[in-house]
């Protein structure tokens, strides 16, 4: 008579037996699959980075304008911050496009 134990190890076997039968299935046309969808994402996300840089850079253009207007010392620093995040994004945004497709 089989105890617990074996019988647990026997079913252990069984479904381990059974995963491994069905991940050997076609790997690759999976693998195909999922680059397709992480590509097709790619077109999508570079124009919402460069939006997001546009208005990222409407932003700082009208803090640079108030810092100017009000006679802050501390422009051209807030200036080259703000000019610096956009071209960050908008070469970001190339780079990765061009990098991985």
């Amino acid at each position: 008579m089989k105890t617990i134990a074996d019988r647990l190890a026997a079913t252990a076997l069984l479904v381990l037996a059974a995963t491994q039968a069905s991940a050997q299935g076609d790997g690759a046309a999976g693998i195909t699959e999922a680059t397709q969808m992480v590509t097709s994402y790619f077109d999508p996300a570079t124009q919402l980075i460069y939006a997001i840089g546009a208005v990222v850079g409407l932003i700082g253009g009208v803090k640079v304008y108030n810092k100017f207007s009000s006679g802050d010392p501390d422009t051209s620093k807030t200036a080259a911050s703000w000019f610096g995040a956009c071209i960050f994004l908008i070469v970001a945004a190339t780079v990765l496009r061009s990098f991985f497709l």
